[in-house]
């Protein structure tokens, strides 16, 4: 891992302190995000701007509960980007166009009905990796998920190889496999 990004893991856990279970998810989306990244073969902006926005991208629940009273994912893609922002300028080692990109993909990352660009598709998927596991999802909601949500090999890969054992058993059904 780059000094940047542990820098911003720091800062993040900051932001986040007393709250393991945030902290905790945002280290598993980003470690999965960084994985898929590499092995997708993105460029070194590409995956940059992707682990940045993987540490970030639930920067918006504790605002989102502050003021809605809810996490719900449309309120983190409210909320979210300019919380993000803020912490990247006291950082000060963001560009504006990383910083803008950064802010879109949190802005965007509950949103999956027009992904564009490799960085989007893979913080969708490392949150969602996440997410069926911490949330104990069923066999169908993971099914579904590979079928309508993942386009990576390398993700579509590690989903198959993470819930097709220890009693999951999903069946995968991909017009493409």
């Amino acid at each position: 891992m780059d000094v940047k990004h542990a820098k911003l893991i720091a800062a993040m856990t900051e932001y986040d302190k007393g709250d393991p279970k945030r902290i905790q998810h945002f280290m598993k989306v980003h470690d999965y995000a960084a994985t898929i990244g590499t092995l997708e073969g993105l460029d070194a902006k590409t995956q940059d701007i992707l682990e940045s926005a993987a540490i970030l991208h639930d920067i918006g629940i504790h605002i989102s509960e502050q003021k809605y009273g809810s996490c719900n994912g449309k309120y983190q893609e409210i909320e979210g980007p300019e919380e993000a922002r803020k912490l990247m300028t006291q950082m000060k080692n963001f560009t504006e166009e990383e910083t803008e990109r950064i802010c879109f993909l949190i802005g965007h990352h509950h949103t999956y009905n027009s992904i564009e660009g490799m960085d989007y598709q893979i913080l969708v998927e490392a949150d969602f990796l996440v997410n069926l596991y911490e949330d104990r999802c069923s066999e169908h909601a993971i099914s579904s998920a590979c079928k309508h949500i993942f386009r990576t090999g390398a993700g579509i890969r590690l989903l198959k190889q993470m819930f097709d054992h220890n009693g999951y058993k999903t069946s995968f059904h991909r017009e493409d496999d």
